[in-house]
């Protein structure tokens, strides 16, 4: 197994790696809106959203991939009143394709934040 760690982001607080490389998938960790740190500028669930999607973005970088070698993506959103703006920029961020999917409500996430992604990703052959 290697470890993941993309530059510009912070280190995980706790326990688990940012992502981690096994048997050609990359495994990314939940995802919240400003990873260990809480920004009070990230305040509306579109800028929430677009800061996971930017911290995913570069982790999948960081692991030789980008979103289109995404083969899962399981989301957790505070209140399903979120979900059409969740899908609008979901569908905006992945284009044409299309990996499973599960966008599972919950009553509240860490820091307050209102989304958390995580990623499985395929590693492009060589």
């Amino acid at each position: 197994m290697k470890l993941i760690q993309a530059r510009g982001l912070p280190a995980p607080a706790g326990h688990y790696s940012q992502a981690v490389e096994a048997n050609g998938l990359v495994f990314l960790s939940g995802v919240l809106p400003q990873q260990g740190v809480v920004d009070p500028n990230i305040d509306t669930f579109q800028d929430q959203c677009e800061s996971v999607f930017g911290q995913c973005e570069k982790i999948l970088q960081a692991a030789g991939c980008g979103f289109q070698d995404v083969v899962q993506c399981t989301v957790y959103v505070v209140g399903i009143a979120n979900w059409p703006e969740f899908n609008a920029i979901y569908a905006r961020v992945f284009g044409a394709h299309k990996p499973a999917r599960a966008v599972v409500p919950v009553p509240e996430l860490h820091f307050g934040y209102s989304v958390e992604v995580q990623m499985t990703a395929a590693l492009p052959a060589a």
